[in-house]
């Protein structure tokens, strides 16, 4: 006798997948996040001098750091690594918003490292005057470049100093410059009334312009002008070439008015595309044409010793506002001083001195 055939569906349901727990275990085990080791100020030069990218950046996070137990490593950190420094090539990189500073950039860096050079690049991006927060998103923004072996790109809040310039990019510069970076590029936040605190630490002074924005001798300030070494047309490509090549004669005619500038080298226009790659080429050998020529003439050799000047005076200026703000009696006489300005009790010139007077111990 014949057994009766089994019967199979043509449908069939698969065993589910379990589903994951809505809080990661591995957060909840102590062991499994291992804690930052923290370094001394020698393991922090040794790893710096070696190359170590990673204690490098560690390190720059210190320098930045406004945390008192932070200022006295970082400062041994800094004095540590000086001697290994100024053996680079220093380009501050300014320009007008729309001026495609973070495309030029990554375009010049990939060229520069085409070169065989290391380039360390140091942006510094706004912070907000409410939250002090900054998006720090220049390396999403050279996405090549970040990730070059000849590279290393380190974002750092403004923090509210003036000019566009990070508090400690000062201290940074050493330390990549210790770290066997021979060219760093400073690109700032944008032209504006203080952004000469750029000039007062690199070598050279790359302003970028963008042509047909309306009245382009206009757009910026004449004091930003006076400084440039070098000022670059951007985005000269397609049907802006032609107004690129106008603007840049219109910008040469310009500076031709100004005074002689006291490295005794005059700044030149060219146009560029960091699209096309075009002009690209040409505006570093006015770089290296410019350091062999103050090299030889001196000015190089005297410029870096005025900055360590300019250095000493901004480091008095800081710990001198640090130790101001962070003293005790200040802290407390703060809040009733506000509140009597708020009130319109009191003048913010007597404010002021009250305050200072309670911070030296003076008879009020």
């Amino acid at each position: 006798m014949k057994k009766k055939a089994e019967y199979k569906s043509a449908l069939s349901i698969n065993k589910g997948i379990n589903q994951p727990p809505s809080i990661n275990p591995d957060v909840l085990t102590k062991s499994v996040r291992k804690r930052r080791k923290k370094y001394s100020a020698d393991e922090f030069v040794a790893g710096i001098l070696s190359g170590n990218r990673t204690i490098l950046s560690q390190a720059i996070t210190m320098v930045e750091s406004s945390l008192p137990a932070h200022c006295e490593t970082a400062q041994l950190i800094v004095e540590k690594c000086l001697p290994y420094s100024a053996q680079s090539v220093r380009i501050g990189i300014t320009g007008v918003p729309g001026a495609g500073k973070s495309t030029f950039i990554e375009t010049f860096g990939l060229y520069i490292t085409g070169e065989g050079r290391k380039l360390a690049v140091l942006t510094v991006d706004p912070s907000s005057e409410n939250t002090k927060g900054s998006i720090l998103g220049d390396k999403t923004r050279m996405e090549l470049l970040s990730i070059h072996p000849q590279a290393f790109i380190r974002p750092s809040p403004s923090a509210g100093k003036l000019g566009g310039v990070a508090r400690k990019t000062r201290e940074t510069i050493i330390l990549c410059e210790a770290a066997g970076f021979d060219t760093i590029l400073i690109e700032t936040v944008g032209v504006g009334q203080s952004e000469t605190s750029v000039h007062t630490m690199v070598d050279f002074f790359l302003l970028l312009m963008l042509a047909g924005a309306g009245d382009e001798l206009q757009g910026i300030k004449r004091g930003i002008m006076e400084m440039a070494d070098l000022i670059a047309i951007t985005k000269a490509d397609g049907l802006n070439k032609l107004v690129a090549e106008n603007a840049s004669i219109a910008y040469q005619n310009a500076l031709y008015l100004f005074p002689k500038k006291s490295s005794g080298w005059s700044p030149q226009v060219h146009t560029c595309s960091a699209i096309t790659n075009t002009g690209i080429k040409e505006l570093w050998g006015i770089i290296m044409e410019y350091i062999d020529f103050t090299k030889k003439s001196g000015y190089f050799e005297t410029f870096r010793k005025e900055q360590s000047i300019i250095r000493m005076h901004n480091t008095i200026i800081e710990y001198l506002n640090n130790s101001f703000y962070d003293n005790r009696d200040v802290k407390s006489m703060v809040p009733d001083i506000e509140r009597q300005l708020h009130e319109g009790s009191i003048t913010s010139y007597k404010a002021a001195f009250k305050l200072l007077d309670k911070y030296f111990k003076r008879q009020l």
